[in-house]
């Protein structure tokens, strides 16, 4: 069973939580699941696009108005 990287990239501006993104997916050596925290609302673009455009699974929750939780599986 692969771990889950958690990435906490709330209270950094849009495009770091993408950034922040592809930097563990690059390194992660084993894992294949990543759990993203962010504050910015426009992640939610950046980072659903990104996944659609790469063919990697994405779930987006919003869990307020300045907390979003994405679940990605590549």
């Amino acid at each position: 069973m692969n771990s889950v990287v958690e990435i906490d990239a709330r209270g950094k501006p849009c495009p770091m939580p993408l950034l922040l993104l592809k930097r563990a997916m690059k390194q992660a050596e084993q894992s294949k699941c990543f759990h993203l925290l962010a504050s910015d609302p426009h992640s939610e673009i950046d980072i659903v696009r990104y996944c659609q455009l790469n063919h990697i699974q994405c779930r987006a929750e919003k869990k307020s108005e300045t907390e979003y939780h994405y679940f990605i599986e590549s």
